[in-house]
């Protein structure tokens, strides 16, 4: 005799069917939860608080072109965290951070070339009405006329300190440690 196995109908099968698509979707589930990227605040407030350090610092007057890169790319961050793109923000939200750094130290060099151009400036009005010339080398030939011609304003000079010793000699390149003698080594590396 032979036997037909089917498939059993009814409220068994379909429960099986329902515990099997339960079963995967609890799992899709738990995959995106661990896939998930949590909010980048700390990058954001970062990157917020080296916003304003550049501008406190003149990055407006010294750098507007990275501070205006700077503040493009944080508001694209906050963007991205109100459209819960977390892992985008906290790419550009880093980008931002980078930017307004770079304007904060620019800005930075800039005021402090401002401020020894103005003690430079000062020095020179300073000598002028003291009667005092400032201490800088004769020039090669001195006009031949009695007109005087502007004074310029000439870089310091170099500290003695930095004055360079004689140069290598250039013969070759790098020149070799002498290899020792044979008197002074045994064959065991020892010394004599």
């Amino acid at each position: 005799m032979v036997h037909i196995f089917s498939r059993p109908s009814g409220r068994i099968g379909r429960t099986g069917r329902m515990a099997g698509g339960l079963v995967l979707a609890v799992a899709l589930l738990a995959l995106a939860g661990c896939a998930s990227v949590p909010p980048p605040d700390t990058s954001m407030n970062q990157a917020q608080a080296l916003l304003q350090s550049a501008r406190d610092a003149g990055a407006a007057d010294y750098d507007p072109v990275d501070l205006g890169f700077a503040q493009a790319k944080f508001q694209q961050a906050q963007t991205a965290m109100a459209a819960r793109k977390y892992a985008d923000a906290a790419n550009l939200a880093e980008e931002a951070r980078a930017d307004a750094e770079l304007a904060r130290t620019r800005a930075q060099l800039g005021s402090a070339r401002a401020q020894i151009q103005a003690k430079v400036e000062e020095n020179h009005r300073l000598r002028q009405q003291t009667g005092q010339a400032p201490a800088q080398p004769a020039p090669a030939a001195a006009p031949a006329s009695g007109s005087s011609a502007p004074e310029t304003l000439q870089d310091m000079p170099a500290p003695s300190a930095s004055v360079l010793s004689a140069p290598l000699p250039q013969n070759g390149g790098f020149q070799p440690v002498p290899a020792p003698s044979a008197s002074t080594h045994t064959n065991d590396g020892g010394q004599r």
